[in-house]
């Protein structure tokens, strides 16, 4: 059986999970008083250094599932996501609107991804 490696662990959740070859990420999110663009660079930026620690990056990933705090904020974070994801490895994708742990959350990226 192969072991599961944890990355980033606290006592309620760790950023990242490994097994078997896939990397699950726990949703990562920007600063407060951040614009939504600004917040999903932040965020994509976690993603590609958690990426990197399990041995893996964004050409890998499989999914991706985005919440907003508000739908009007699709465009904003689509164009940083479009500037950040790599022509040809685009993953499948979902997005939604949901209230989201701090209402100075504007977006959350959650990603799994193959290891290289």
């Amino acid at each position: 059986m192969s072991p599961i490696t944890r990355i980033g662990s606290g006592p309620r959740m760790s950023q990242a999970a490994v097994h078997n070859g896939t990397v699950w990420l726990a949703g990562q999110v920007g600063h407060a008083g951040q614009s939504v663009a600004e917040q999903t660079r932040s965020a994509l930026a976690e993603v590609d250094r958690l990426l990197a620690e399990a041995g893996s990056d964004k050409t890998r990933i499989l999914s991706a599932q985005i919440w907003l705090a508000d739908m009007a904020d699709f465009a904003a974070m689509n164009a940083v996501w479009d500037e950040w994801v790599p022509t040809g490895h685009t993953p499948a994708r979902a997005t939604g609107e949901s209230r989201l742990a701090s209402p100075d959350y504007r977006v959350e990226i959650i990603v799994v991804a193959a290891q290289v």
